[in-house]
Protein backbone atom coordinates (compact mmCIF):
# COMPACT_ATOMS: atom_id res chain seq x y z
CA UNK A 1 0.00 0.00 0.00
CA UNK A 2 1.48 3.40 -0.96
CA UNK A 3 2.45 5.81 1.77
CA UNK A 4 -0.13 8.54 2.41
CA UNK A 5 0.84 11.79 0.79
CA UNK A 6 1.85 14.73 3.01
CA UNK A 7 -0.60 16.76 0.92
CA UNK A 8 -3.42 15.07 2.87
CA UNK A 9 -1.84 15.57 6.29
CA UNK A 10 -4.52 17.99 7.53
CA UNK A 11 -7.57 16.16 6.27
CA UNK A 12 -10.00 15.03 8.97
CA UNK A 13 -12.75 12.42 8.76
CA UNK A 14 -15.42 11.17 11.14
CA UNK A 15 -18.94 9.72 11.16
CA UNK A 16 -21.63 12.41 11.30
CA UNK A 17 -24.37 9.96 12.31
CA UNK A 18 -24.67 8.17 15.66
CA UNK A 19 -23.06 4.75 16.13
CA UNK A 20 -25.24 1.69 15.57
CA UNK A 21 -27.14 0.09 12.74
CA UNK A 22 -29.40 2.07 10.43
CA UNK A 23 -30.48 2.50 6.85
CA UNK A 24 -27.87 5.17 6.08
CA UNK A 25 -24.70 6.46 7.73
CA UNK A 26 -22.89 9.68 6.82
CA UNK A 27 -19.13 10.20 6.99
CA UNK A 28 -17.76 13.75 6.74
CA UNK A 29 -14.34 14.72 5.43
CA UNK A 30 -12.75 18.18 5.53
CA UNK A 31 -9.38 19.48 4.37
CA UNK A 32 -7.41 20.61 1.32
CA UNK A 33 -7.76 19.27 -2.23
CA UNK A 34 -10.46 16.70 -1.52
CA UNK A 35 -11.20 16.20 -5.21
CA UNK A 36 -7.96 14.22 -5.43
CA UNK A 37 -8.92 12.09 -2.44
CA UNK A 38 -12.40 11.51 -3.89
CA UNK A 39 -10.83 10.39 -7.19
CA UNK A 40 -8.67 7.80 -5.41
CA UNK A 41 -11.65 6.63 -3.33
CA UNK A 42 -14.15 6.28 -6.19
CA UNK A 43 -12.13 6.56 -9.44
CA UNK A 44 -14.63 9.23 -10.50
CA UNK A 45 -13.46 12.75 -11.34
CA UNK A 46 -16.57 14.61 -12.50
CA UNK A 47 -17.84 15.87 -9.12
CA UNK A 48 -20.20 18.77 -9.59
CA UNK A 49 -20.25 20.91 -6.42
CA UNK A 50 -23.20 20.33 -4.09
CA UNK A 51 -24.68 17.52 -6.18
CA UNK A 52 -25.22 13.94 -5.00
CA UNK A 53 -23.25 11.47 -7.13
CA UNK A 54 -23.74 7.70 -6.95
CA UNK A 55 -20.38 5.96 -6.78
CA UNK A 56 -18.53 2.95 -5.37
CA UNK A 57 -16.24 3.44 -2.36
CA UNK A 58 -13.15 1.36 -3.20
CA UNK A 59 -10.53 -0.22 -0.98
CA UNK A 60 -6.81 -0.26 -1.80
CA UNK A 61 -7.30 -3.26 -4.10
CA UNK A 62 -10.09 -1.63 -6.09
CA UNK A 63 -12.84 -3.74 -4.53
CA UNK A 64 -16.02 -1.99 -3.47
CA UNK A 65 -16.43 -1.41 0.25
CA UNK A 66 -19.93 -0.13 -0.48
CA UNK A 67 -21.84 1.92 -3.03
CA UNK A 68 -23.51 5.16 -2.03
CA UNK A 69 -23.73 8.90 -2.50
CA UNK A 70 -20.83 11.36 -2.44
CA UNK A 71 -21.30 15.13 -2.22
CA UNK A 72 -18.48 17.61 -2.81
CA UNK A 73 -18.49 21.10 -1.23
CA UNK A 74 -15.55 23.19 -2.48
CA UNK A 75 -13.92 25.83 -0.28
CA UNK A 76 -14.93 28.36 0.88
CA UNK A 77 -18.59 27.44 0.34
CA UNK A 78 -18.83 24.69 2.91
CA UNK A 79 -19.57 24.28 6.60
CA UNK A 80 -15.89 24.41 7.61
CA UNK A 81 -14.78 26.85 4.90
CA UNK A 82 -12.49 24.11 3.53
CA UNK A 83 -13.12 21.48 0.88
CA UNK A 84 -15.61 19.00 2.30
CA UNK A 85 -17.00 15.59 1.30
CA UNK A 86 -20.09 13.84 2.59
CA UNK A 87 -20.14 10.10 2.02
CA UNK A 88 -23.54 8.39 2.40
CA UNK A 89 -23.18 4.66 2.86
CA UNK A 90 -25.25 1.83 4.31
CA UNK A 91 -25.62 2.16 8.06
CA UNK A 92 -23.62 -0.88 9.14
CA UNK A 93 -20.94 -0.20 11.78
CA UNK A 94 -18.66 -2.58 9.86
CA UNK A 95 -19.10 -0.66 6.59
CA UNK A 96 -18.51 2.67 8.32
CA UNK A 97 -15.36 1.35 9.95
CA UNK A 98 -14.03 -0.02 6.63
CA UNK A 99 -14.75 3.30 4.90
CA UNK A 100 -12.96 5.25 7.65
CA UNK A 101 -9.93 2.95 7.46
CA UNK A 102 -9.75 3.61 3.72
CA UNK A 103 -9.94 7.39 4.27
CA UNK A 104 -7.18 7.21 6.86
CA UNK A 105 -5.04 5.21 4.43
CA UNK A 106 -5.56 7.98 1.87
CA UNK A 107 -4.12 10.53 4.30
CA UNK A 108 -7.01 11.62 6.51
CA UNK A 109 -6.88 11.39 10.28
CA UNK A 110 -9.67 10.92 12.86
CA UNK A 111 -11.39 14.20 13.70
CA UNK A 112 -11.31 15.37 17.29
CA UNK A 113 -14.60 16.19 19.07
CA UNK A 114 -16.05 19.37 17.58
CA UNK A 115 -13.19 19.81 15.13
CA UNK A 116 -15.44 20.47 12.14
CA UNK A 117 -17.19 23.30 14.02
CA UNK A 118 -13.86 24.56 15.37
CA UNK A 119 -12.53 24.85 11.80
CA UNK A 120 -15.75 26.65 10.82
CA UNK A 121 -15.08 29.16 13.63
CA UNK A 122 -11.39 29.60 12.77
CA UNK A 123 -12.25 30.07 9.10
CA UNK A 124 -14.85 32.74 9.86
CA UNK A 125 -17.91 30.71 8.88
CA UNK A 126 -19.38 30.94 12.39
CA UNK A 127 -18.59 33.04 15.43
CA UNK A 128 -18.11 31.27 18.75
CA UNK A 129 -21.67 31.79 19.98
CA UNK A 130 -23.04 30.35 16.73
CA UNK A 131 -20.69 27.36 16.92
CA UNK A 132 -21.91 26.63 20.44
CA UNK A 133 -25.50 26.95 19.20
CA UNK A 134 -24.79 24.03 16.85
CA UNK A 135 -24.11 21.81 19.86
CA UNK A 136 -27.14 23.24 21.65
CA UNK A 137 -29.38 22.39 18.69
CA UNK A 138 -28.10 18.80 18.61
CA UNK A 139 -28.58 18.43 22.38
CA UNK A 140 -31.97 20.17 22.57
CA UNK A 141 -34.43 18.13 24.61
CA UNK A 142 -37.56 20.15 23.85
CA UNK A 143 -39.13 22.10 21.02
CA UNK A 144 -38.54 25.35 22.92
CA UNK A 145 -34.84 24.53 23.34
CA UNK A 146 -34.49 23.70 19.65
CA UNK A 147 -36.08 27.00 18.63
CA UNK A 148 -33.82 28.95 20.99
CA UNK A 149 -30.76 27.18 19.57
CA UNK A 150 -31.89 27.90 16.01
CA UNK A 151 -32.26 31.61 16.81
CA UNK A 152 -28.70 31.72 18.14
CA UNK A 153 -27.38 29.68 15.21
CA UNK A 154 -28.96 32.20 12.82
CA UNK A 155 -26.96 34.91 14.58
CA UNK A 156 -29.60 36.65 16.71
CA UNK A 157 -27.56 36.34 19.91
CA UNK A 158 -24.37 37.48 18.19
CA UNK A 159 -26.19 40.34 16.49
CA UNK A 160 -27.39 41.73 19.82
CA UNK A 161 -23.94 41.31 21.37
CA UNK A 162 -22.37 43.18 18.43
CA UNK A 163 -24.97 45.94 18.72
CA UNK A 164 -24.15 46.40 22.41
CA UNK A 165 -20.43 46.29 21.67
CA UNK A 166 -20.78 48.98 19.00
CA UNK A 167 -22.75 51.21 21.36
CA UNK A 168 -20.04 50.67 23.99
CA UNK A 169 -17.33 51.59 21.49
CA UNK A 170 -19.10 54.82 20.55
CA UNK A 171 -19.60 55.70 24.23
CA UNK A 172 -15.91 55.02 24.93
CA UNK A 173 -14.94 57.37 22.11
CA UNK A 174 -17.22 60.06 23.57
CA UNK A 175 -15.77 59.66 27.08
CA UNK A 176 -12.19 59.63 25.80
CA UNK A 177 -12.93 62.83 23.88
CA UNK A 178 -13.75 64.46 27.21
CA UNK A 179 -10.27 63.50 28.39
CA UNK A 180 -8.67 65.02 25.27
CA UNK A 181 -10.55 68.30 25.75
CA UNK A 182 -10.21 68.49 29.54
CA UNK A 183 -7.84 71.48 29.29
CA UNK A 184 -10.28 73.47 27.15
CA UNK A 185 -13.05 73.86 29.73
CA UNK A 186 -15.32 71.42 27.86
CA UNK A 187 -16.91 69.03 30.36
CA UNK A 188 -18.66 66.41 28.25
CA UNK A 189 -19.36 64.19 31.27
CA UNK A 190 -21.46 66.91 32.93
CA UNK A 191 -23.78 67.33 29.94
CA UNK A 192 -25.86 64.23 30.72
CA UNK A 193 -25.17 62.51 27.39
CA UNK A 194 -22.88 59.86 28.90
CA UNK A 195 -25.29 59.12 31.73
CA UNK A 196 -28.25 58.69 29.36
CA UNK A 197 -26.33 56.41 26.99
CA UNK A 198 -24.91 54.37 29.84
CA UNK A 199 -28.37 53.91 31.31
CA UNK A 200 -29.66 52.72 27.93
CA UNK A 201 -26.77 50.25 27.68
CA UNK A 202 -27.54 48.82 31.11
CA UNK A 203 -31.20 48.35 30.18
CA UNK A 204 -30.40 46.67 26.86
CA UNK A 205 -27.84 44.43 28.54
CA UNK A 206 -30.35 43.33 31.17
CA UNK A 207 -32.86 42.45 28.44
CA UNK A 208 -30.24 40.34 26.66
CA UNK A 209 -29.21 38.68 29.92
CA UNK A 210 -32.81 37.64 30.61
CA UNK A 211 -33.19 36.17 27.11
CA UNK A 212 -29.91 34.29 27.50
CA UNK A 213 -30.94 33.04 30.95
CA UNK A 214 -34.10 31.55 29.44
CA UNK A 215 -32.00 29.84 26.79
CA UNK A 216 -29.60 28.42 29.36
CA UNK A 217 -32.50 27.03 31.37
CA UNK A 218 -34.01 25.47 28.24
CA UNK A 219 -30.69 23.75 27.60
CA UNK A 220 -29.38 22.91 31.08
CA UNK A 221 -32.44 23.30 33.30
CA UNK A 222 -32.02 22.98 37.05
CA UNK A 223 -31.01 20.31 39.53
CA UNK A 224 -33.22 19.80 42.57
CA UNK A 225 -32.18 17.41 45.33
CA UNK A 226 -34.85 15.87 47.57
CA UNK A 227 -33.57 15.56 51.14
CA UNK A 228 -34.97 14.98 54.61
CA UNK A 229 -35.36 12.37 57.35
CA UNK A 230 -36.47 8.81 56.59
CA UNK A 231 -40.14 8.00 55.91
CA UNK A 232 -41.37 11.51 55.18
CA UNK A 233 -42.30 10.71 51.57
CA UNK A 234 -39.17 11.69 49.65
CA UNK A 235 -39.42 8.76 47.23
CA UNK A 236 -43.18 9.28 46.91
CA UNK A 237 -42.49 12.88 45.90
CA UNK A 238 -39.99 11.72 43.25
CA UNK A 239 -42.56 9.26 41.90
CA UNK A 240 -45.27 11.92 41.80
CA UNK A 241 -43.03 14.38 39.95
CA UNK A 242 -41.88 11.67 37.52
CA UNK A 243 -45.39 10.38 36.93
CA UNK A 244 -44.27 6.78 37.46
CA UNK A 245 -42.90 4.45 40.15
CA UNK A 246 -39.24 5.39 39.78
CA UNK A 247 -38.40 4.65 43.43
CA UNK A 248 -39.41 1.86 45.80
CA UNK A 249 -41.77 3.11 48.50
CA UNK A 250 -42.22 1.17 51.78
CA UNK A 251 -42.88 1.87 55.44
CA UNK A 252 -39.39 0.61 56.30
CA UNK A 253 -37.00 3.41 57.25
CA UNK A 254 -33.91 3.72 55.04
CA UNK A 255 -35.35 2.09 51.91
CA UNK A 256 -33.43 4.49 49.67
CA UNK A 257 -29.71 3.90 50.10
CA UNK A 258 -28.30 5.43 46.92
CA UNK A 259 -29.09 8.39 44.66
CA UNK A 260 -32.07 8.01 42.31
CA UNK A 261 -32.12 10.46 39.39
CA UNK A 262 -35.01 11.43 37.11
CA UNK A 263 -34.76 13.85 34.17
CA UNK A 264 -38.07 15.69 33.96
CA UNK A 265 -39.58 18.62 32.10
CA UNK A 266 -41.70 21.32 33.73
CA UNK A 267 -43.51 23.29 31.00
CA UNK A 268 -40.37 23.35 28.86
CA UNK A 269 -37.78 23.70 31.65
CA UNK A 270 -35.62 20.58 32.07
CA UNK A 271 -35.27 19.57 35.70
CA UNK A 272 -33.04 16.85 37.11
CA UNK A 273 -34.57 15.62 40.37
CA UNK A 274 -32.43 13.49 42.68
CA UNK A 275 -33.87 11.42 45.53
CA UNK A 276 -31.45 10.74 48.39
CA UNK A 277 -31.03 8.57 51.45
CA UNK A 278 -32.80 9.76 54.61
CA UNK A 279 -30.72 11.99 56.87
CA UNK A 280 -30.44 10.83 60.48
CA UNK A 281 -27.81 10.10 63.08
CA UNK A 282 -26.52 6.54 63.28
CA UNK A 283 -27.38 3.87 60.72
CA UNK A 284 -25.24 1.09 59.29
CA UNK A 285 -22.23 1.61 57.01
CA UNK A 286 -24.31 1.42 53.81
CA UNK A 287 -26.78 3.98 55.11
CA UNK A 288 -23.95 6.30 56.17
CA UNK A 289 -22.45 6.06 52.68
CA UNK A 290 -25.87 6.93 51.24
CA UNK A 291 -26.04 10.02 53.45
CA UNK A 292 -22.53 11.06 52.37
CA UNK A 293 -23.60 10.85 48.75
CA UNK A 294 -26.74 12.80 49.57
CA UNK A 295 -24.70 15.66 51.03
CA UNK A 296 -22.38 15.59 48.01
CA UNK A 297 -25.35 15.83 45.62
CA UNK A 298 -26.83 18.75 47.58
CA UNK A 299 -23.59 20.72 47.37
CA UNK A 300 -23.85 20.96 43.57
CA UNK A 301 -27.64 21.43 43.37
CA UNK A 302 -29.50 24.53 42.27
CA UNK A 303 -32.02 23.92 45.05
CA UNK A 304 -32.65 21.55 47.94
CA UNK A 305 -36.18 20.31 48.57
CA UNK A 306 -36.22 19.58 52.31
CA UNK A 307 -39.17 17.21 52.77
CA UNK A 308 -40.80 17.07 56.21
CA UNK A 309 -43.93 15.41 57.59
CA UNK A 310 -46.34 18.29 58.20
CA UNK A 311 -47.48 16.54 61.42
CA UNK A 312 -43.96 16.14 62.84
CA UNK A 313 -41.91 19.30 62.38
CA UNK A 314 -39.72 18.87 65.44
CA UNK A 315 -36.88 17.50 63.28
CA UNK A 316 -36.81 20.64 61.14
CA UNK A 317 -34.03 22.44 63.02
CA UNK A 318 -31.82 19.33 63.04
CA UNK A 319 -32.42 18.80 59.33
CA UNK A 320 -31.57 22.39 58.38
CA UNK A 321 -28.27 22.03 60.25
CA UNK A 322 -27.36 18.99 58.10
CA UNK A 323 -27.71 20.86 54.80
CA UNK A 324 -24.69 22.42 53.05
CA UNK A 325 -24.36 26.20 53.31
CA UNK A 326 -24.96 28.42 50.30
CA UNK A 327 -27.52 26.22 48.50
CA UNK A 328 -31.08 27.63 48.40
CA UNK A 329 -33.66 25.54 50.29
CA UNK A 330 -37.39 25.06 49.88
CA UNK A 331 -39.21 23.33 52.73
CA UNK A 332 -41.78 20.83 51.49
CA UNK A 333 -44.38 19.93 54.13
CA UNK A 334 -45.71 16.60 52.90
CA UNK A 335 -48.71 14.42 53.94
CA UNK A 336 -51.19 17.28 54.18
CA UNK A 337 -53.90 14.70 53.42
CA UNK A 338 -53.16 13.19 56.84
CA UNK A 339 -52.60 16.50 58.61
CA UNK A 340 -55.83 18.14 57.54
CA UNK A 341 -54.04 20.99 55.73
CA UNK A 342 -54.66 22.60 52.34
CA UNK A 343 -52.14 22.92 49.50
CA UNK A 344 -50.21 26.17 49.74
CA UNK A 345 -47.08 28.10 48.86
CA UNK A 346 -45.25 30.70 50.94
CA UNK A 347 -42.56 32.52 48.96
CA UNK A 348 -39.72 33.75 51.19
CA UNK A 349 -35.96 33.49 51.64
CA UNK A 350 -36.68 29.89 52.58
CA UNK A 351 -39.95 29.14 50.80
CA UNK A 352 -42.50 26.60 52.03
CA UNK A 353 -44.76 24.35 49.94
CA UNK A 354 -47.63 22.35 51.46
CA UNK A 355 -48.52 19.25 49.43
CA UNK A 356 -49.40 15.58 49.39
CA UNK A 357 -47.14 13.34 47.35
CA UNK A 358 -49.73 10.58 47.78
CA UNK A 359 -52.72 12.44 46.28
CA UNK A 360 -50.85 14.96 44.12
CA UNK A 361 -52.41 17.97 45.85
CA UNK A 362 -49.99 20.91 45.71
CA UNK A 363 -47.59 19.30 43.20
CA UNK A 364 -48.33 21.97 40.59
CA UNK A 365 -47.50 24.63 43.20
CA UNK A 366 -44.08 23.03 43.70
CA UNK A 367 -43.41 22.90 39.94
CA UNK A 368 -44.39 26.54 39.40
CA UNK A 369 -42.29 27.53 42.43
CA UNK A 370 -39.21 25.82 41.01
CA UNK A 371 -39.68 27.57 37.65
CA UNK A 372 -40.18 30.90 39.43
CA UNK A 373 -37.03 30.69 41.58
CA UNK A 374 -34.99 29.84 38.47
CA UNK A 375 -36.49 32.79 36.57
CA UNK A 376 -38.02 30.56 33.91
CA UNK A 377 -40.91 31.95 31.86
CA UNK A 378 -42.83 29.15 30.14
CA UNK A 379 -44.58 31.39 27.61
CA UNK A 380 -41.51 33.33 26.52
CA UNK A 381 -40.72 32.89 22.82
CA UNK A 382 -37.62 35.06 22.41
CA UNK A 383 -35.10 32.92 24.33
CA UNK A 384 -31.60 32.60 22.89
CA UNK A 385 -29.49 29.48 23.35
CA UNK A 386 -26.77 30.35 25.84
CA UNK A 387 -24.29 28.61 28.07
CA UNK A 388 -23.16 29.36 31.57
CA UNK A 389 -20.05 31.10 30.23
CA UNK A 390 -22.21 33.48 28.17
CA UNK A 391 -24.22 34.46 31.23
CA UNK A 392 -21.06 34.92 33.27
CA UNK A 393 -19.67 37.21 30.55
CA UNK A 394 -22.90 39.24 30.49
CA UNK A 395 -22.90 39.53 34.28
CA UNK A 396 -19.26 40.70 34.30
CA UNK A 397 -20.15 43.21 31.57
CA UNK A 398 -22.95 44.51 33.79
CA UNK A 399 -20.53 44.80 36.71
CA UNK A 400 -18.09 46.95 34.72
CA UNK A 401 -20.89 49.13 33.36
CA UNK A 402 -22.19 49.60 36.90
CA UNK A 403 -18.70 50.62 38.03
CA UNK A 404 -18.56 53.11 35.17
CA UNK A 405 -21.95 54.43 36.29
CA UNK A 406 -20.73 54.79 39.90
CA UNK A 407 -17.58 56.62 38.79
CA UNK A 408 -19.66 58.91 36.62
CA UNK A 409 -22.06 59.76 39.44
CA UNK A 410 -19.57 60.10 42.28
CA UNK A 411 -16.10 61.01 40.99
CA UNK A 412 -16.58 62.30 37.42
CA UNK A 413 -13.22 60.62 36.69
CA UNK A 414 -13.29 60.23 32.91
CA UNK A 415 -10.24 57.93 32.87
CA UNK A 416 -11.91 55.45 35.25
CA UNK A 417 -15.19 55.59 33.35
CA UNK A 418 -13.37 54.89 30.07
CA UNK A 419 -11.37 52.01 31.57
CA UNK A 420 -14.49 50.31 32.91
CA UNK A 421 -16.16 50.71 29.53
CA UNK A 422 -13.13 49.08 27.87
CA UNK A 423 -13.23 46.13 30.26
CA UNK A 424 -16.97 45.75 29.67
CA UNK A 425 -16.42 45.63 25.92
CA UNK A 426 -13.76 42.93 26.35
CA UNK A 427 -16.18 40.76 28.30
CA UNK A 428 -18.77 41.05 25.52
CA UNK A 429 -16.15 40.11 22.92
CA UNK A 430 -15.52 36.83 24.79
CA UNK A 431 -19.02 35.66 23.87
CA UNK A 432 -18.52 35.74 20.11
CA UNK A 433 -14.84 34.76 20.22
CA UNK A 434 -13.36 38.09 19.17
CA UNK A 435 -11.32 37.87 22.37
CA UNK A 436 -10.46 34.28 23.31
CA UNK A 437 -7.60 31.85 23.91
CA UNK A 438 -6.69 28.34 22.84
CA UNK A 439 -7.49 26.82 26.24
CA UNK A 440 -11.05 28.17 26.10
CA UNK A 441 -11.53 26.92 22.54
CA UNK A 442 -10.25 23.48 23.50
CA UNK A 443 -12.63 23.34 26.45
CA UNK A 444 -15.65 24.44 24.41
CA UNK A 445 -15.19 22.18 21.39
CA UNK A 446 -14.20 19.14 23.48
CA UNK A 447 -17.86 19.01 24.57
CA UNK A 448 -19.05 18.55 20.98
CA UNK A 449 -19.73 15.16 19.48
CA UNK A 450 -17.20 13.71 17.04
CA UNK A 451 -18.20 14.52 13.46
CA UNK A 452 -19.65 17.95 14.32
Amino acid sequence: MPKALDFYADIIAAPATPPGRGAVAVVRVSGPNLKSLALRLTRKSDFKPRYAHYAPFLDENGSAIDRGLILYFPAPHSYTGEDMLELHCHGSPVVVEMLLRRLFALGARPAEPGEFSRRAFLNGKLDLAQAEAVAALIESASEEAARAAQRSLEGMFSERVHKLSQALLELRAYVEASIDFSDQEIDLLAEGEVEARLQSLLEDLETLRRRAQQGRLLREGMTAVIAGPPNVGKSSLLNRLAGREAAIVTDIAGTTRDLLTEHLNFDGMPCTVIDTAGLRSGGDSIEREGMRRAIQAMQSADRILLVLDCRQTQAEEFMMAQLPCGVPVTKVYNKIDLGGLSPGLEEAATSVVYLSAKTGAGIDLLKSHLMHVMGFEAEREDALAARRRHLEALIRTQDFLQRAWDELRHTQAAELVAENLRLAQQRLAEITGEVTNEDLLGEIFAEFCIGK
